[in-house]
């Protein structure tokens, strides 16, 4: 299902989340929870806390009420007790819920799941942000996201600080190196993309050396991704564009180089493992059952 920029900046409301935390409930439970259903009596309520076991930047709270929500309805009361983006430390306390203790057992794990994946990316995004901070360049993630989370993953990274490049093949053209053989080359892709896509979208493309740049500012195009470059040739790259356009650079960036890469002069650096190498948070769920 398409996602809009304004979705990606507050997600929780969009069908596709919905289905999600529906599927990954389904996926769990399955035909019933097994030790909930035999081990803790129906009329049994209690608190449960929500407990990091590591260091991490709090992101998509919300989505544990939403798993509770399509768990139970409005049987479980869910409260985070920080607010987005913000750091936490080995045991502090993020959420507190409270509810049947059953509801709250069936529903721990996914929670969990979704909430510590997210408050992954969130950190790790933080990270990177805060390398780059005060150079001018603007951080952003990529397509390379798991699949069927990708709006949640990017609103994460924009928690942790770092901002958002496409949210699908739809949000805009970005023309690779395969476009650019399909098509016949540089100057006949730009020129077709120009005639196929409103005025209003923007058109980038991919280089790889100092030819294909000089085609690319030759067809006008809006932006160019410098492709896996080294730090002399993206320097070089940047002298040879002499701010005509907007300059990418993407390509195994890591945080011990994203630094020296905004040193470069470029406007942008795209960044994958915002997404496709970020680990997912420690947290636990504890639960008291409350005095009768």
């Amino acid at each position: 299902m398409p996602v809009s920029r304004l979705e990606i900046m507050y997600p929780f409301d969009h069908p596709a989340v919905d289905s999600l935390v529906r599927a990954a409930l389904a996926e769990d439970i399955g035909r019933g929870d097994l030790t909930t259903d035999t081990t803790v009596p129906p009329d049994v309520c209690g608190t449960a806390e929500i407990v990091a076991k590591q260091a991490g930047v709090l992101a998509a709270g919300p989505i544990v009420a939403k798993v509770f929500a399509c768990l139970c309805g409005d049987d479980v009361c869910v409260a985070m007790t920080l607010a987005e983006g913000a750091v936490f430390g080995p045991g502090d306390v993020v959420g507190r819920l409270s509810g049947p203790a059953a509801q709250l057992l069936r529903g721990e794990r996914v929670a969990l799941n979704f909430l510590q994946r997210l408050c992954g990316v969130a950190t790790i995004s933080k990270s990177f942000a805060e390398v780059v901070a005060g150079t001018g360049v603007r951080l952003v993630d990529t397509r390379k996201t798991t699949p069927g989370f990708r709006v949640l993953e990017k609103y994460a990274v924009r928690v942790g600080g770092a901002s958002n490049h496409r949210g699908g093949l739809d949000d805009g053209v970005l023309i690779k190196d395969n476009h650019i053989v399909a098509a016949g080359g540089v100057a006949a892709a730009v020129a077709r993309a120009r005639a196929g896509v409103p005025h209003t979208i923007r058109i980038e493309i991919e280089c790889t050396e100092g030819a294909e740049i000089d085609a690319a500012l030759a067809a006008g195009v809006d932006a160019i991704l410098l492709d896996n470059m080294t730090l002399d040739e993206m320097r070089a790259a940047v002298r040879q564009i002499d701010h005509r356009t907007v300059v990418e650079a993407s390509g195994g960036v890591r945080l011990d180089t994203v630094r020296a890469i905004a040193a470069t002069g470029v406007d942008i650096i795209s960044v994958g493992a915002l997404t496709h190498s970020a680990g997912s948070i420690d947290l636990s769920m504890r639960l008291r059952l409350d005095e009768v």
